[in-house]
């Protein structure tokens, strides 16, 4: 019954209402809406009736505001949004695809790391961008990512090179970017996002500590800035200053794992390929774990 989510408001319904719409029994409309349920999807289930969670990006209830977010496939409990959205890329998705799941069984930040989500509370989706960028270039794109995310909710600060920090710095959220290239030019770039919007693990922090914002509002937002960025990622001294004064790592002393071993220093810049001047030393954000030594 693929009808049934696509019924599903913020208000309640009741199970009769909604069998009359489907033409099934109520009986069907509780079977399917458990069946949701035990896929990942945050429905809410009660004598009222049934409803999805206030500020869930339903395909019905969400609205991108330009050309990112379409097309737009809404998924519940899947490995990750990046393996589903690689497959639609390699098929022919055209610029802008978004993949949303509730829950990801196989969710992976930067360097291997796994990012837990929950249905409900946590925002993890992959966007698909053919930015046409000599691949020197495309370290910039999370720099870009992050402050676009940054932009959006008006909280915290960014950590080099691309997660978002709380005011008082526990992880709000991440970016992953993966890429395929033809040639010296990207075909295309998979830009994974997590956000703690209502939870968050145990040491990190979530969005709505600290301003009221739907996950809905937090995708529609992001989606909206990072649009207006994008074409500055062939000036990266416009955005540049922006990110600097969004950051939570320049001027700090910080310490960089590297291939080639640890360095230590005072984080001095951000560069135009989007590596970091750390103690004169150049590192590149693909290569590097920053911990802060204050």
């Amino acid at each position: 019954m693929a009808g049934l989510l696509s019924l599903l408001t913020e208000d309640f319904q009741s199970g009769e209402a909604l069998a009359r719409r489907l033409g099934v029994s109520r009986a069907a409309i509780s079977k399917e809406a458990h069946r949701l349920l035990e896929e990942g999807f945050p429905l809410e289930v009660g004598r009222q009736g049934y409803r999805i969670l206030p500020g869930t990006p339903l395909p019905h209830l969400f609205h991108p505001p330009g050309r990112l977010g379409r097309p737009y496939r809404y998924l519940g409990r899947v490995g990750s949004t990046q393996d589903a959205l690689r497959a639609w890329a390699e098929a022919g998705a055209l610029e802008g695809a978004l993949v949303l799941a509730e829950v990801q069984e196989r969710g992976r930040g930067r360097r291997g790391r796994t990012w837990e989500s929950r249905p409900g509370v946590s925002l993890t989706f992959s966007l698909l961008l053919r930015p046409r960028l000599p691949l020197p270039a495309l370290g910039l794109l999370p720099l870009l990512a992050g402050l676009a995310l940054y932009e959006a909710v008006g909280v915290g600060g960014l950590k080099w090179p691309n997660d978002l920090l709380s005011p008082d710095g526990r992880k709000l959220a991440g970016v992953l970017l993966e890429a395929k290239a033809e040639g010296e030019e990207v075909a295309h770039a998979l830009l994974g996002v997590g956000v703690n919007v209502a939870w968050a693990p145990e040491g990190a922090a979530f969005l709505q500590e600290f301003t009221p914002l739907s996950r809905r509002e937090v995708l529609e937002r992001f989606l909206a800035r990072l649009e207006a960025l994008l074409p500055l990622l062939e000036d990266p001294e416009a955005f540049l200053p922006r990110y600097a004064q969004a950051s939570y790592t320049l001027g700090r002393r910080v310490r960089v794992e590297t291939s080639k071993g640890p360095v230590e220093g005072v984080a001095e810049a951000v560069l135009p390929d989007g590596s970091l001047m750390v103690g004169g030393v150049r590192v590149g954000a693909g290569e590097v774990v920053l911990l802060d030594l204050e």
